[in-house]
């Protein structure tokens, strides 16, 4: 395979790379502050013709065999694997996460969801259902009317992507829809799209036709609102905050746009006084660590049983001060920045606030020395004696920062748990496996992790009440990027 050279600063519309309307921007490396790269500014237009290329090419697309999709997302998935390096490098320089990270769950885990939907895309799309006898009436004579569920493809999907993970994330959209048939235009988030850029050329190279796959980037506004309310947008697959899904949300209901959206979350991380303190601490200490709590499925709000809350928090400090805070390039770094300066001084805030509120800040709190001050850092932070009516318990923070209730018993902890506008992902840990999944069944969350914070990657994933709507992962993704057709006849 020959690979292209990728113009630097163009936007990707119609298989084509175009220069931008309205300039450039520099994406900055949080990490050092320094410049990464210019980003390409796109116009409303702009956006406007990359939905028009996408509505172009979707007739075709969608009557290409299975086959010939999947050949297509597995070489684009060979490329990625290929070029895992400096796109590793790449992204660890435009999001602050850790090489490994970057390397294992950015670009690694975006190459495993394209050869995932590679053989998604040969899953079978027709349901047959039972035959129904009818009796002769108004419809017609008595028969025996035979019915197939089809799943097809939805057309345009406009996928909006989050900041944290400049590789899975818009993987995990655009190759299910790929598979399913759909073609798509990607919004990056403004802080680090150079990557997704890669993805979209790896994607050409590998055989995609022109405008099966668009790219178009931004810091204004009106450049996402673009992506949703083009005339040509069947479908909105958004991963960000619950604030702009509401908008979001409100625009496509105009028009009746299909969504999926994978809104905030405040998991709850219920730990009864039997649990495995060491395992507790290790899944909990993950908001410490992981993006530097900038993942929506963090267990960020820690309800302890009062018979174990002590320990715990004494245990949940010692891990957060062990963890070395630093340049994400450097080997032992676990803890690199947050996305950027203004999101620094956001979580700074929250921590404050938590103070005003009543919290005792056990550890963390200040921001650390690295770097000679450069740098969007902040420590690894635990509150304790908290009560669930203080914002640092019930908003999202989005950021290293952990919050301890206690509670007394089960009835309790289910309470509290479920006192929240979110409903994402929540856990429980408990040696008495019966009342760890009774208390599990009770919680008003998407997903529910027993003694671990760890991923099925085929189970749905998705939330209650504000942390989204619909369901993606494993083949649920490709139920979402499609529509629902019967076909009936006379048997």
């Amino acid at each position: 395979m020959t690979r292209e050279v990728l113009p630097e600063g163009q936007l990707f519309i119609g298989g084509e790379w175009t220069a931008p309307d309205a300039g450039h921007y520099e994406v900055t490396d949080p990490a050092t502050e320094e410049v990464v790269g210019l980003a390409p500014e796109a116009s409303r237009a702009q956006v406007y013709e990359a939905t028009a290329a996408a509505r172009d090419a979707f007739d075709a697309w969608s009557r290409t065999r299975p086959e010939q999709r999947a050949a297509i997302l597995d070489r684009a998935a060979d490329l990625m694997r290929a070029g895992l390096v400096p796109y590793a490098d790449l992204a660890s320089a435009e999001s602050g996460a850790p090489v490994g990270t970057a390397r294992g769950m950015q670009v690694g885990v975006a190459v495993a969801r394209f050869r995932r939907y590679a053989k998604g895309a040969l899953e079978p799309v027709e349901t047959p259902l039972p035959p129904q006898i009818n009796e002769a009436g108004p419809m017609g004579k008595a028969g025996v009317l035979g019915a197939l569920a089809i799943r097809q493809p939805v057309g345009v999907v406009s996928c909006i992507t989050s900041y944290n993970n400049p590789w899975a994330n818009p993987a995990g959209k655009v190759a299910p829809a790929l598979a399913m048939g759909n073609t798509v235009v990607v919004k990056p988030a403004p802080q680090d799209p150079l990557s997704v850029y890669r993805m979209a050329a790896a994607l050409a190279e590998a055989g995609a036709p022109p405008g099966v796959v668009n790219v178009v980037s931004g810091r204004a506004v009106g450049v996402g609102e673009a992506a949703v309310d083009s005339p040509d947008v069947d479908m909105v697959s958004f991963t960000g905050s619950t604030v702009v899904g509401q908008r979001i949300a409100e625009v496509c209901g105009r028009d009746m746009k299909r969504q999926l959206m994978e809104l905030g979350g405040k998991g709850a991380a219920v730990v009864f006084d039997d649990a495995d303190l060491e395992a507790a601490v290790a899944g909990i200490g993950t908001t410490f660590s992981f993006y530097s709590g900038q993942i929506c499925t963090a267990p960020t709000r820690v309800l302890v049983q009062r018979g174990l809350h002590d320990r715990l928090v004494a245990a949940l400090a010692a891990y957060a001060r062990a963890l070395p805070v630093g340049d994400p390039r450097e080997p032992g770094t676990v803890v690199g920045p947050v996305i950027s300066a203004a999101h620094r001084d956001r979580v700074e805030s929250y921590v404050d606030l938590g103070r005003k509120e009543g919290a005792r800040l056990v550890t963390g709190g200040e921001r650390p020395a690295v770097a000679g001050g450069r740098g969007s850092y902040v420590a690894p932070t635990l509150l304790a004696d908290c009560r669930a009516d203080m914002r640092v318990v019930r908003e999202e923070i989005f950021g290293p920062v952990v919050a301890v209730v206690p509670f007394t018993d089960e009835e309790e902890a289910v309470a509290l748990a479920n006192d929240s506008d979110y409903g994402l992902i929540d856990y429980v840990w408990s040696g008495d496996v019966a009342r760890a999944f009774r208390t599990a069944r009770r919680l008003r969350a998407g997903g529910v992790g027993v003694n671990t914070v760890g991923r099925n990657m085929e189970a749905p994933f998705g939330g209650f009440k504000k942390s989204g709507v619909g369901r993606d992962v494993g083949s649920y993704a490709l139920h979402a990027y499609s529509e629902i057709q019967s076909v009936i006849w006379p048997g």
